[in-house]
């Protein structure tokens, strides 16, 4: 209750920053909008930022206001398909064209965290950024055996302004849960935490090194997928240093093709690359946009930044490769069997009818030519289908969903006559029949067994505990429970109860 006064003064200021940039004057076109808050965002405009798109006065709005907003716009910026073309291409510039920090502040944070001067671990640190995101910023350098490096260096202050703005948003959240019904099936509790997740993993960037180096193990010897080396001895948790590549950007198909590269096969192994990662090993660069992302001279892929990862469990990639196959089969009854198996449609909803939904809004997209099927479209129309069964939304699937909306985008970009769902669907049929063959399956049981074995001696050590507990007073029970157990009589516990007590620890044990 004590930071209640402090969010509002902070959302009151939100509400002050957008309004003076403009932000709320799509709203005037919108049916039922607050024409209040309308027409007070229309006193307190900037005349001087008419002459903007809207796309252009939300970007300006956002660095003002934060980097958390800005991390926001950074998403919004993946999802054309709800802002439309032109707003998400302004607020892209959000990715990676920010106002840097001076380079005294750089300078001061390495040498801090490394402990030594610049001078003793690099021959020449260029001072002029390279790159300023929201979070951080990249300086070129070479270090003193003469290796070509990236620095990243978090921004000053950053962790102290990323920890108010969440405090703020999970106090909102909470306030939307509680008030607002019709909001509870986008789950915004969990929303909330999963950014704070993200924001958390960001800030430290020992752990982004670490994304980085599990990625290169995961591709070591991929002919076409590149990682930068993870230059340890120079990274910590506020600087990450790493290989320098050189290369063409992805997102125009002109300079693609004239530096040398197949605009349609940049877009083939792209597609590979992504849905290896996804299904393969479940851990994913979950930021791909044109920013992060060059084409080598030798015509491999290469990501640079590993700050947004994800990573999904061989259950949750098995519901997603049903769903996605046939989807892409139209066969929506199955669709809506994964769904319902899942847990992801409620019970009390009828499977068949779910179906029926599922075919009204992606026949009309996926009966056209593959080269014309837009996942963004169809997400945003599944979208609604999910709102209409009472389907909550599932945070652990927002990043991967992000991240297929940005690959699209940028495969569209560079090729019209290559469709990513077309390469995907035979990878992720081949995929379902490699982990669902008995082999894998035996396998797969295996492991589990072999786990089950490592914790039993820990679990045999807390039941010990347990009973010696219960014997010495310790622990206490309800007296119906002690007499239950003893039958009535007050002996203590019986041989027979002792061992049901060490059968369900182990039971217990095997499920957790």
């Amino acid at each position: 209750m004590l930071g209640t006064p402090r969010y509002i003064l902070r959302l009151l200021h939100i509400v002050w920053t957008l309004a003076r940039h403009g932000a709320f004057t799509p709203l005037e076109h919108v049916p039922h909008a607050p024409g209040t808050l309308i027409r007070l965002a229309g006193l307190l405009r900037k005349r001087s930022l008419d002459s903007q798109r809207p796309g252009e006065r939300m970007a300006a709005a956002l660095v003002a206001l934060g980097p958390s907003f800005v991390k926001l716009g950074q998403s919004v910026a993946t999802r054309p398909d709800l802002v439309g073309e032109q707003t998400a291409h302004d607020l892209s510039r959000l990715q990676h064209s920010l106002e840097p920090f001076p380079a005294e502040q750089a300078r001061a944070t390495f040498e801090s965290e490394i402990g030594g001067p610049v001078g003793h671990f690099f021959l020449e640190f260029n001072d002029i950024p390279v790159a300023a995101a929201s979070i951080a910023q990249v300086h070129r350098a070479v270090t003193t055996d003469g290796r070509d490096v990236a620095v990243k260096i978090l921004r000053p202050q950053i962790e102290a302004r990323f920890a108010r703005d969440l405090g703020l948003f999970r106090w909102a959240s909470r306030l939307m849960d509680r008030s607002l019904p019709w909001i509870r099936w986008l789950r915004p509790v969990e929303v909330v935490e999963l950014f704070a997740e993200t924001v958390t993993l960001e800030l430290d960037l020992r752990l982004e090194a670490a994304a980085a180096s599990e990625l290169a193990r995961n591709f070591e010897g991929d002919a076409d997928f590149k990682v930068p080396e993870v230059d340890w001895q120079r990274t910590r948790r506020r600087v990450f240093t790493l290989e320098w590549l050189d290369g063409t950007r992805p997102d125009d198909r002109e300079v693609v093709h004239l530096a040398g590269h197949d605009p349609d096969e940049v877009v083939r192994k792209s597609a590979v690359i992504f849905f290896q990662q996804v299904f393969r090993d479940g851990f994913f660069h979950a930021d791909m946009h044109p920013g992060n992302v060059l084409i080598l001279d030798d015509g491999r892929i290469a990501p640079l930044d590993f700050g947004i990862m994800g990573r999904l469990d061989l259950p949750t990639r098995h519901i997603l490769a049903d769903v996605l196959s046939s989807l892409l089969s139209s066969d929506y009854l199955q669709v809506a069997s994964v769904y319902h198996r899942a847990g992801f449609l409620p019970r009390h909803k009828s499977v068949d009818a779910f179906a029926q939904a599922c075919r009204a809004i992606c026949e009309p997209i996926l009966g056209r030519p593959l080269g014309e099927i837009s996942l963004a479209r169809l997400l945003g129309h599944m979208l609604q289908v999910t709102r209409q069964f009472d389907m909550e939304v599932q945070p652990q699937l927002l990043i991967l969903q992000k991240t297929m909306v940005v690959a699209e985008g940028v495969g569209r970009h560079l090729s019209d006559q290559v469709n990513i769902w077309d390469i995907a669907h035979p990878l992720i049929e081949n995929w379902m029949r490699d982990t669902r063959s008995p082999g894998a399956q035996a396998r797969q049981i295996a492991g589990y067994a072999t786990d089950f074995s490592r914790r039993i001696p820990v679990h045999l050590i807390q039941a010990e505990q347990v009973i010696r507990d219960l014997s010495t007073g310790g622990m206490r029970l309800h007296p119906e429970t002690l007499r239950e157990m003893g039958g009535g009589r007050n002996g203590g516990l019986q041989p027979t109860w002792v061992i049901l007590l060490l059968a369900v620890l182990l039971v217990l044990a095997l499920f957790d």
